[in-house]
């Protein structure tokens, strides 16, 4: 199978992440029921580790902010569009982005998001 990734690396402001939290489960259940194999959102808990680069600058993160790490998974790339085609029309969803759009009830700058598409090189 030829898995596909769709990768997300952003600032999440901490007095925020308990919002962004609850936004990121209700987006992983749609997701999920479009078909997404795997949805994971992940916090910064280690990100000063001496000798590599951090995620905290290449997240372009500030003070009060930490980082977040996710992912979703597909069985490919064409499985991937499908499965965003449905989300997007999803009127969770929808509300979501609604949400997304105004500084003053998003959890997070979304201007600052970095997204990417990945095809999976090792399924170990």
């Amino acid at each position: 199978m030829a898995l596909y990734v769709d990768g997300f690396l952003l600032p999440v402001p901490k007095k925020k992440v308990k919002t962004y939290q609850r936004i990121a489960k209700a987006a992983g259940k749609v997701w999920r029921e479009h078909g997404a194999l795997d949805y994971r959102e992940c916090v910064g808990d280690e990100l000063k580790i001496k000798g590599v680069a951090s995620f905290t600058p290449r997240a372009r993160a500030k003070a009060g902010e930490t980082v977040v790490f996710s992912w979703i998974t597909y069985k490919s790339k064409a499985h991937r569009n499908q499965v965003n085609a449905k989300v997007m029309k999803d009127p969770r969803i929808l509300k979501m982005v609604q949400t997304m759009k105004d500084p003053k009830t998003a959890p997070f700058d979304m201007k600052r998001m970095a997204y990417g598409g990945f095809k999976v090189l090792v399924d170990a």
